[in-house]
């Protein structure tokens, strides 16, 4: 089957779920490169598109992700990866998933998770989370 990155200007969603509980980890893009590093590696490799580079997750943090499972959606324009985390979180703010805010019925957005790190212990000043 052939992934449809063309559809996207060359990339696709890939949605990053853990391969255990379920639980949405993050939305990054792959291109077709990013997808072929995937594959090879068995580590969530992606197209930063404000890098304009690909970018190993984990390659600073060490919160590598070790791809489980890779699907495709039905019209082959979307990934979803079902992972295991290695590391305490995901998010390079300091949480375990980074949908951890939940918009209310007003309009203002709620915090809903704690943090599983503290992201300055992790990246050095300046660096690219």
């Amino acid at each position: 089957m052939e992934i449809e990155f063309e559809k996207g200007g060359g990339l696709v969603p890939a949605i990053v779920q853990d391969g255990h509980s379920g639980e949405v980890l993050m939305l990054g893009f792959m291109n077709a490169d990013a997808l072929a590093e995937t594959r090879r590696t068995r580590e969530a490799v992606f197209f930063s598109r404000s890098r304009n580079r690909l970018w190993r997750k984990g390659e600073t943090s060490g919160h590598v992700l070790r791809v489980l499972e890779i699907r495709v959606d039905c019209d082959a324009d979307a990934l979803l990866l079902r992972v295991e985390r290695l590391g305490p979180g995901v998010c390079h703010e300091g949480y375990c998933s980074c949908f951890f805010r939940q918009i209310q019925e007003n309009g203002s957005v709620r915090t809903v998770e704690e943090r599983t790190f503290d992201p300055d212990k992790v990246y050095a000043p300046g660096a690219e989370r």
